[in-house]
């Protein structure tokens, strides 16, 4: 499965939660907002947490996901795989596999010569 189809679940199950179970998912996502809402950090920041929260959940859902939103913020490859090292640091051996989607998803959603 590509990044760009696990980002699409995303989507989906996102649509289905709202029609279904909107009071549990808009809750969730107003802590979401407002979470994401505070100044401290920049969006980038943010982002490449994201990303390193990601790897060590080992999801490969939220690192599709986590990946775009932080390229779309302007980090580069070697920021996110900074990131994603920074998993490993903390969550060990099984964390540095799950680099394996990371760079994958860095190969299908960044063009190949943003490193940044």
């Amino acid at each position: 499965m590509t990044a760009k189809e696990r980002i699409a679940d995303v989507k989906q199950l996102m649509e289905n939660l709202k029609q279904d179970y909107p009071a549990e998912i808009n809750s969730f996502l107003g802590f979401m907002g407002k979470a994401e809402g505070n100044p401290a950090l920049s969006a980038v920041q943010k982002e490449l947490i994201n990303v390193a929260l990601s790897v060590a959940a080992q999801c490969e859902w939220c690192i599709a996901l986590h990946t775009k939103n932080a390229i779309e913020a302007g980090a580069g490859r070697d920021e996110i795989m900074s990131a994603g090292f920074m998993a490993v640091i903390m969550h060990g051996g099984p964390a540095l596999m799950y680099l394996v989607p990371l760079n994958k998803a860095l190969d299908e959603l960044l063009p190949e010569d943003h490193h940044g």
